[in-house]
């Protein structure tokens, strides 16, 4: 099935998987685990001090995921993603 992009971006897939993780306290954990993972290493140094994922990085996995280097991934792939992460990896 082809890849359909949510009419929403990246702001509104963050306050949707904030909205779940306020309800599920496991998933909000897997979350926050797996998004400490994708930081840009050596954020501290630079500007604008945040944990946030490397640009050229996130649209490399957005394009190996999607065929798309600016796609949104939907809610559930994300949250798969995190849960995948925990149960294979011990995290």
């Amino acid at each position: 099935m082809p890849y359909e992009p949510p009419t929403y971006g990246w702001p509104g897939l963050t306050m949707r998987l904030t909205l779940r993780a306020l309800v599920n306290p496991r998933l909000a954990v897997d979350l926050l685990r797996t998004a400490w993972a994708f930081r840009r290493r050596g954020w501290l140094t630079r500007v604008p001090f945040l944990p946030l994922p490397d640009a050229t990085y996130l649209r490399w996995r957005m394009y190996t995921a999607y065929a798309d280097e600016k796609a949104v991934p939907p809610v559930e792939d994300v949250i798969g993603f995190a849960r995948w992460r925990r149960e294979t990896m011990g995290v």
